[in-house]
């Protein structure tokens, strides 16, 4: 396993604190109310009374529910980044997996919000476009904390290859209910070890690929000077 035991100075099962900023009071409320009922079922109301503001401040803070679940996927990538980038010197893997267990730490306190938006996405196609689009740029900033390239064809690849080892390893970790995270942590090493081989064999068709083409170029220009 990339690390059997890590650090963290964050209780997993701390609550979130109370939100001075209306933003994050109403991303602290829409998220409580996730909790309790499906997103489509929220109305922007309810978030107002929740949050303890009016409907004002709230279109002046987000544009909708959709700009609401995107500052909290922004505010996770806060909690991430502020713990700093991972140990340059260890393997890429285990960089990357500290940093994706740094997320699932932050995300902890708001498990049963997300559990119930995952189970709603399986038939809302609109909710889970949205929820993989947000998990993609989140993984860009994981893989930036890594120290890994996500620039190129090579770093699209990489940030969708971050993004289905997250994906497998969020299914493990919303039914992972013990303290140190044991099978999730399995879950990732093994996710992350299986994205390493893909990103071995992409390296090398990138290599590859370019000389391919030279050769196809030279044996077209023979070609046309033959006929010439």
């Amino acid at each position: 396993m990339a690390k059997a035991t890590r650090r963290t100075t964050r209780s997993a099962k701390a609550a979130p604190k109370a939100a001075a900023d209306p933003r994050d009071a109403i991303i602290d409320a829409f998220m409580a109310l996730a909790a309790e009922r499906s997103v489509r079922g929220i109305e922007l109301g309810d978030i107002a009374e929740r949050a303890g503001i009016s409907l004002a401040t709230l279109r002046e803070s987000h544009a909708g529910k959709l700009g609401i679940l995107a500052g909290f996927a922004r505010r996770i990538d806060l909690a991430v980044l502020a713990e700093g980038d991972a140990d340059p010197e260890s393997e890429p893997r285990d960089r990357l997996f500290e940093v994706m267990m740094r997320r699932f730490d932050a995300l902890a306190p708001y498990k049963p919000a997300i559990r119930r938006m995952a189970r709603a996405a399986r038939c809302d196609p609109a909710l889970a476009a949205v929820l993989r689009r947000l998990t993609l740029r989140s993984q860009r900033w994981n893989l930036a904390a890594a120290g890994i390239s996500h620039g190129g064809l090579k770093g699209r690849v990489a940030a969708s290859g971050s993004a289905l080892v997250y994906a497998e390893t969020m299914k493990t970790w919303l039914d992972d209910d013990e303290p140190d995270l044991g099978a999730t942590m399995a879950t990732l090493d093994r996710a992350l070890r299986r994205g390493e081989r893909g990103m071995r064999i992409m390296s090398n068709l990138c290599s590859v690929l370019p000389r391919l083409a030279e050769r196809g170029r030279r044996a077209r220009d023979g070609e046309e000077a033959t006929a010439a």
